[in-house]
């Protein structure tokens, strides 16, 4: 099996829009997946990202972009898990995503093999390309040593053992990092909620850059908006 062909350069320096929604929020179904899909296209995105195969495949039929797609789970902690197992990447591959992304942190999943080990072990059965989330600098080093085509900080924040910053600005420090130390390319993904953000990123010379929640939760949006009205200013 492998995924469906594309030139990545078509990404570089690009946005990619991360259409997701879940759980009770209005937005969770496929078809509404598509229509943010479809607008992210309209509005000049390079790519998208989505989650589950219903997803992936509506929004493959809605655009002309390149998908990252992805499962989630959890780990015993109840922490998020990235497309846990072989199962879950064919069910991406063949909903027609192009990437598939994984969970390539140090934790062991549930099959028992840690992030790259898993990495690797994709590798070696399909050809396909991979984004490695990761939470920490070591674990993207480790992954693109491994074989990730592309690297991203998804994760960090979302492990027992990293914590987002307290300005609530990505952590810049730990992207220039894996952009001067990587072998793979870096995509920024996680905690981008401005233009001015996202273009710092690539100032900081990351490939690309993955923008979600700001753009495609409007809940989530609105309960900022909410909370930063209803705070009293010091």
């Amino acid at each position: 099996m492998s995924a469906s062909p594309f030139d990545i350069s078509n990404l570089r320096g690009g946005l990619i829009v991360s259409c997701q929604s879940e759980g009770e929020d209005p937005f969770n179904r496929a078809e509404s997946i598509a229509r943010f899909a479809r607008a992210a296209e309209m509005g000049g995105a390079v790519g998208i990202r989505a989650r589950q195969a219903e997803n992936i495949a509506a929004v493959k039929a809605a655009v002309e972009l390149p998908v990252i797609g992805i499962t989630k789970s959890e780990y015993p902690d109840g922490s998020v898990l990235i497309t846990p197992g072989l199962a879950d990447v064919e069910a991406v591959m063949t909903a027609g995503a192009e990437i598939v992304a994984m969970d390539a942190t140090s934790r062991r999943r549930p099959n028992g093999m840690d992030g790259c080990a898993f990495l690797q072990h994709v590798k070696t059965k399909y050809d396909v390309t991979i984004m490695a989330d990761v939470a920490t600098l070591e674990e993207g080093l480790a992954a693109a040593a491994a074989g990730a085509d592309f690297v991203g900080p998804t994760l960090h924040g979302y492990t027992p053992y990293t914590q987002r910053p307290a300005s609530g600005e990505p952590d810049w420090a730990l992207l220039e990092a894996l952009v001067t130390q990587a072998v793979a390319p870096v995509i920024m993904e996680g905690g981008i909620w401005t233009p001015a953000q996202a273009r710092k990123a690539l100032d900081l010379g990351v490939f690309a850059v993955v923008v979600g929640t700001a753009i495609t939760r409007p809940r989530v949006i609105t309960q900022v908006f909410v909370e930063a009205m209803q705070s009293k200013s010091e």
